[in-house]
């Protein structure tokens, strides 16, 4: 399925012609402006596409979800930005929300509703784990990950914000890869150094960067993969792997972008 065949509707367009999608899929800012990220937004419309979910994006009437805004103190700003989407996504009757941000999931799911927002909101490895487990998402068995050595980064928004270590790896194990945990994994997980809105700040004074020690745990591994739920997490550690200089040889991806190369979709 080459990028020009994708099907990635706009909320607008399909509000428009009197239909409603199954889902809104939340981009987010780096799934929107990021080069890297970007290929993550399009791995998983890819997946939508396969199945046949009907979804709609916002397009240029998504903004920022005002997460980064709140977690670095200007809470004025993040009600200005959260209202904004409230109205935009009641004007549009939504319900249910997939994100492949967990940051733009967590505050979407549990600051939102105090606002007024209250949807149904699945982080997108949470609906992988669902599509796979309904057989609506078949994995190609033998596929390029089919016993590759893998470690999986649990993502501070999705994992000890909201307890979900299960859904991730459920998705790795139906891909037949040799999972290898870090020693800090799940609850003991270590932050990729981006949480927190510490992504656009200057490093605290120390003698070693939060994403090498995450980076240094996961290449101890012996990985040949380094997988990934989250924007923020993606760039932190493939940062640390090339401070490694072994990006040659080990690679960061999202979980979408796993499916999608061993489907070959």
């Amino acid at each position: 399925m080459s990028n020009k065949e994708l099907k990635i509707p706009r909320m607008a367009d399909m509000a428009a012609a009197g239909q409603e999608p199954e889902i809104l899929f939340w981009v987010g800012c780096a799934g929107s402006f990021d080069a890297r990220a970007q290929k993550v937004t399009l791995a998983f419309c890819k997946i939508l596409n396969e199945v046949g979910i009907e979804f709609a994006i916002l397009g240029n009437e998504e903004s920022c979800t005002g997460d980064p805004a709140r977690r670095a103190g200007n809470e004025f700003v993040f009600q200005m930005a959260a209202l904004q989407n409230i109205e935009t996504l009641k004007m549009y009757n939504v319900k249910k929300i997939v994100a492949t941000c967990p940051h733009c999931f967590n505050v979407l799911k549990n600051e939102y509703p105090k606002l007024g927002g209250n949807y149904e909101v699945l982080h997108h490895t949470q609906l992988l784990e669902e599509l796979i487990g309904s057989g609506r998402l078949k994995i190609e068995g033998g596929g390029s990950l089919n016993g590759k050595k893998i470690t999986y980064h649990d993502s501070c928004y999705l994992g000890r914000a909201n307890g979900e270590y299960e859904a991730p790896r459920s998705v790795l194990e139906a891909l037949n890869s040799d999972l290898t945990e870090m020693v800090r994994s799940k609850e003991r997980g270590l932050c990729c150094g981006a949480g927190g809105a510490q992504m656009w700040k200057e490093d605290e004074p120390g003698d070693k960067r939060i994403n090498t020690e995450r980076t240094d745990e996961a290449l101890t591994t012996g990985a040949e993969v380094i997988a990934s739920n989250c924007p923020f997490c993606l760039t932190m550690l493939s940062d640390g792997v090339k401070a490694a200089e072994k990006q040659e040889t080990v690679m960061v991806y999202d979980l979408a972008e796993l499916i999608v190369d061993n489907n070959g979709l």
